[in-house]
């Protein structure tokens, strides 16, 4: 009986180490420009902490819709007034509508927050502006405590909107919270997870995604922990080749063993706040051929439904490690066509390996460390 106790105990407090925060997936309208090791051996560098247990925990509900992006629930001010973000790996900014603007359309049909109605909110007295590839927000900044997952941020820096491009009236999400580094942070404000970490909320200064697929539940985001149930096999650890975006090194792009892409090399960002696998205009026209699709006058790139199950993977090479997307997960049906994820980035050398991308390989952002864990999902 003693020893189940114990037992008991420890998966207890393994489980308080890990901060959940669910995803919600919805339309999205946002396009913009974008060592190797093992977990025993990362777990040696990293030791579990027995303060880890009077840390906060938390798990958010969540709603899957249509394979498209992913965001959840926070909440800012006292009390509480909820909001719906996309958690966004490419870039570093948290920003929600405000009530103070009242001549965009994108913040009328979205959650506005109301600063007089938080006791602990403050104005930060500067402007905030955020350039996205199709719009920009405008607005200014101030600080209150944020809730994620059940972690209670105090003194968060934030920005509130004053106005906001057209296309954002197309987002399902009310915002956007930014969980790239702080160096490309507007107003060079504190981001989110460091903040977490600064006020040691986290057991770890890592944080994990899990991104279902087939419109299915599940996806989350983990703040301080990782959930070995999603994913099978080991983790490959990639270093950061730029601690701005989550950069990292990608040597080629191959479809069965003929390098289509990014030859001699290239630089590539692991971005959540992307839905497809984005870039350069020549080399994604050149594998969206290999794979025998075809770009129609809305700049989609079509296939015939029949032929998905005898189209070729695509190997994307990170830093000496293959990563591989078959046509089922590159490739999307809708009612009456099917279009690969392979977005046209224009001549932005920088690929963005978006949500096709993650939904294959499980994520791990390590702060600290600045590596990049991936592994095959489940």
């Amino acid at each position: 009986m003693k020893c189940l106790v114990i037992v008991l105990l420890a998966l207890v407090t393994l489980s308080e180490c890990l901060h959940r925060m669910p995803l919600m997936k919805g339309k999205t309208a946002r396009e913009r420009l974008m060592e190797r090791g093992k977990w025993d051996e990362y777990r040696r560098k990293h030791p579990y902490s027995p303060m880890a247990k009077f840390m906060q925990t938390g798990t958010e509900p969540m709603t899957n819709d249509a394979d498209l992006s992913y965001y959840g629930v926070i909440s800012i001010g006292t009390p509480p007034q909820s909001f719906s973000v996309i958690f966004d790996t490419g870039s570093s900014n948290l920003w929600v509508p405000s009530v103070y603007c009242t001549s965009s359309t994108a913040c009328q049909n979205h959650n506005q927050f109301n600063p007089s109605k938080s006791s602990t909110f403050t104005w930060g007295g500067q402007s905030l502006s955020i350039q996205y590839g199709t719009g920009s927000m405008n607005g200014y900044l101030g600080s209150d405590n944020v809730e994620v997952g059940g972690i209670t941020v105090k003194n968060q820096v934030f920005g509130l909107s004053q106005s906001e491009a057209d296309f954002m009236a197309e987002m399902a999400a009310d915002g956007i919270l930014g969980l790239a580094f702080q160096s490309i942070a507007s107003d060079n404000v504190m981001p989110v997870f460091k903040n977490m970490v600064s006020q040691s909320l986290v057991a770890q200064p890592l944080f994990s995604v899990y991104l279902s697929s087939n419109d299915q539940q599940g996806s989350e985001v983990i703040f301080g922990g990782v959930d070995s149930t999603h994913y099978t096999g080991s983790i490959t650890w990639i270093p950061l080749s730029s601690a701005t975006y989550w950069q990292i090194n990608m040597d080629s792009v191959t479809i069965n063993g003929q390098t289509v892409a990014c030859s001699g090399g290239c630089q590539a960002i692991i971005d959540t706040g992307t839905s497809l696998i984005v870039g350069p205009n020549t080399d994604i026209n050149n594998i969206n051929s290999w794979v025998g699709a075809s770009v129609n006058q809305y700049g989609e790139a079509i296939v015939n439904c029949q032929n998905i199950q005898s189209m070729p993977d695509v190997t994307f090479s990170l830093n000496g490690s293959s990563f591989t997307v078959p046509a089922s997960a590159y490739v999307s049906q809708s009612s009456n066509s099917c279009s690969t994820g392979f977005g046209q980035g224009g001549t932005e050398p920088l690929w963005i390996l978006g949500d096709v991308f993650i939904r294959e390989y499980y994520a791990i952002f390590d702060t600290q460390t600045q590596y990049i864990g991936l592994a095959k999902s489940v």
